[in-house]
């Protein structure tokens, strides 16, 4: 949906269906995602975040956008990457990245909004196979993906704890409620700096 105002276009960008519109109204500091970037997106489904990374790269930047469930993947073709030539659309399975590895090259963000119990090892391996060293990375934790028996908040101590046993270092931990029930973005990079 886009709203005229003062001669400009603008888009509503619902923090209830992207957890990264989420994230940056529960006060996101640490965003390694701006204009020119390089992204590799795992999980992108149908695309509604992509569409808003699309605008945020714009036209010097690209998406690679990483989906297998079928479904998602053709809506993500047909209304995201046929309109928007800055996106890649890549039918594939993010826990083995080398199959996509001639698609995408070095990129300088790796988002990660996968429900699987294992989220910080397979962003972790696309992280050492695609982030440039001075890269960074989000990280939507989807706690009952993972362990629904356990206390959220300990599972993303976890996660974290995974990805920084890998040397990355997790740089910010924003719980996503009201907008996404027992869910943390996780924000990082490869060395311990903020980005600027």
């Amino acid at each position: 949906m886009t709203i005229k105002a003062r001669g400009k276009e603008f888009r509503i960008w619902d923090p209830y269906r992207s957890k990264l519109a989420a994230a940056i109204l529960k006060g996101l500091t640490q965003m390694p995602i701006k204009p020119g970037s390089k992204v590799l997106y795992l999980g992108a489904a149908s695309g509604t975040t992509v569409s808003h990374l699309s605008d945020i790269v714009a036209a010097k930047g690209q998406v690679y956008c990483v989906e297998f469930a079928q479904r998602s993947f053709r809506d993500l073709v047909t209304n995201i990457c046929s309109v928007r030539l800055n996106t890649t659309p890549i039918f594939g399975d993010a826990r083995f990245p080398a199959r996509y590895r001639d698609i995408v090259g070095k990129v300088d963000c790796v988002y990660c909004d996968i429900a699987q119990p294992d989220q910080a090892r397979i962003i972790a391996d696309n992280m050492d196979m695609f982030l440039d060293a001075t890269g960074g990375f989000l990280l939507a934790v989807k706690s009952r993906s993972i362990d629904v028996t356990r206390n959220p908040s300990e599972i993303f101590r976890q996660e974290a704890k995974v990805l920084e046993e890998r040397s990355y270092k997790c740089l910010e931990m924003l719980r996503l409620d009201p907008f996404e029930g027992d869910h943390c973005m996780i924000s990082g990079r490869r060395s311990g700096k903020a980005f600027v």
